[in-house]
């Protein structure tokens, strides 16, 4: 027998995550009722997720349930802001137990992580289509934005870079690249199913940080926010992508081009002041310095002997291109 809407919410979400102090009321009432601590500013995101074009149909329901909050977290990092709540639209052809077992799984798994409580939402019957909106609390004045970055700042990023568009590639081509075994392809599908928001890294580099905006569409279109926002041009060294072992394995200019125009990364790309490069690099081993903000109002790309690159690849996703 199918669950009425009020019986799928009390029966997988309802208590799927632990709670917080500054939640007064959370599932259960018309609206939630949040406290926003004194001297703090709420940052606010929201990701819509459809089945067919951000995710596969036959995607675990865990792993989406994971990437369905860590995207969102991913927002909530590049702004410096710590999680704190967040809602849940859910729009599902039929209400099957299997699915949102999963689900609600992967969903209290990433929520866990991150101390973040689900306080409300809704759910409809229709196409499958997750749509999250996360809260997050910073100090007043101190939200990490696109529009600061200066001349001579360090471009930095977290991690590595095309891990996930090298899984997308394999699944949208039918691509079996005879450089990668198992163990690697399996390491890329984890790293598309699975992102890793840097939301812990924040207390450590947030002090160092101008702007900063989190990869989801590929590095060379979210660099280009900031340098829009900003008015500035960027230098970027692509022989200082960093790159997985797994990635590695690729040829050369493929590996590069993955990991300058491929998304879902939800890595973290920010600038430094060039004289707080030292003392960040002492104190984070996961950030790489790939570039430098200029005054040219264009981005260039170098290769390893200084000769600038031109890309023929599509230089990120587009949410409305076909």
């Amino acid at each position: 027998m199918a669950l009425s809407e009020f019986s799928l919410i009390e029966r997988y979400f309802s208590r799927l995550t632990g709670h917080r102090d500054d939640v007064t009321l959370g599932i259960g009432d018309d609206c939630a009722l949040l406290q926003c601590p004194p001297g703090k500013e709420i940052a606010v995101s929201m990701d819509t997720l459809v089945e067919g074009v951000h995710f596969f149909a036959d995607v675990s329901p865990e792993a989406l349930g994971f990437k369905s909050l860590a995207v969102n977290l991913s927002d909530l990092a590049s702004m410096g802001a710590e999680p704190a709540w967040f809602t849940l639209a859910l729009t599902l052809p039929d209400s099957d137990d299997n699915w949102l077992q999963g689900f609600a799984s992967g969903l209290a798994r990433a929520a866990a992580e991150h101390n973040i409580q689900l306080v409300g939402g809704d759910t409809t019957r229709g196409p499958r289509t997750i749509s999250i909106q996360v809260h997050g609390l910073v100090e007043q004045g101190h939200a990490l934005r696109r529009d600061a970055a200066k001349v001579g700042d360090k471009i930095y990023v977290t991690g590595s870079l095309g891990d996930a568009g090298a899984a997308l590639k394999q699944r949208l081509e039918n691509w079996t690249p005879p450089e990668l075994n198992a163990q690697d392809r399996q390491y890329l599908q984890e790293r598309l199913e699975y992102p890793a928001p840097r939301n812990h890294l924040i207390n450590i580099i947030g002090q160092y940080v101008n702007a900063a905006i989190d990869i989801s569409d590929g590095l060379l279109a979210d660099l280009g926010h900031i340098l829009e926002r900003s008015g500035k041009g960027a230098e970027i060294q692509t022989a200082l992508l960093p790159l997985s072992p797994s990635l590695k394995k690729l040829p050369a200019e493929l590996a590069r081009e993955l990991a300058l125009t491929a998304g879902d990364d939800y890595e973290l790309c920010f600038t430094v002041p060039a004289g707080l490069a030292p003392a960040l690099e002492q104190d984070c081993k996961l950030v790489t310095c790939i570039g430098e903000i200029t005054d040219t109002n264009s981005l260039i790309l170098k290769d390893q002997s200084g000769k600038d690159i031109t890309l023929n690849a599509k230089q990120g996703y587009d949410h409305f291109s076909a």
